[in-house]
């Protein structure tokens, strides 16, 4: 992964932002223009859109917490001191806390399901209200039929 992820960067312009499958995983790179970039390591069900958020926002705090002055003094990662980013990594890891528009899309999902739920019963309703108005017409019609022959019935044995 550690190969895989320093050739993307260094083949990706700046201001580039990819991502590559690698085996069961997906290795995302953002380079900013300023030439500074992060990686990241997902497996296939973390939204690319998600990880490229996050690796702005930790290439953002990178920035903040450690000047442009130190940038070229780093050789590799002992040289760095990141304390920023365990703490980002540990938000990021469920994308619906750390991400808004995930946290709207699983809402809006959620109200999807219950409104496909809600409408599946009204049409369950609906189809046992016509049952029971046909039933109510077939009994209503039969309740004529008895009355209409019972009285022909009565008429038969009427003694005056």
């Amino acid at each position: 992964m550690t190969f895989t992820s320093k050739l993307l960067v260094e083949r990706s312009g700046l201001g580039a932002r990819s991502s590559v499958k690698e085996n069961e995983y997906l290795v995302h790179c953002y380079v900013r223009n300023d030439g500074l970039s992060a990686v990241c390591v997902t497996d296939a069900e973390y939204q690319q859109r998600v990880a490229m958020s996050f690796l702005g926002r930790v290439l953002d705090d990178f920035t903040t917490r450690v000047p442009a002055s130190q940038w070229a003094g780093i050789k590799n990662e002992k040289d760095c001191s990141y304390p920023g980013l365990k703490e980002l990594l540990d938000k990021w890891q469920n994308p619906r806390e750390a991400d808004p528009m995930t946290r709207v899309q699983e809402e809006v999902e959620e109200t999807k399901m219950v409104m496909h739920s809600t409408i599946q019963s009204v049409l369950d309703r609906g189809e046992k209200l016509d049952d029971l108005v046909k039933k109510s017409e077939n009994l209503s019609d039969q309740s004529k039929m008895f009355y209409t022959s019972a009285r022909k019935m009565n008429k038969c044995c009427n003694y005056v």
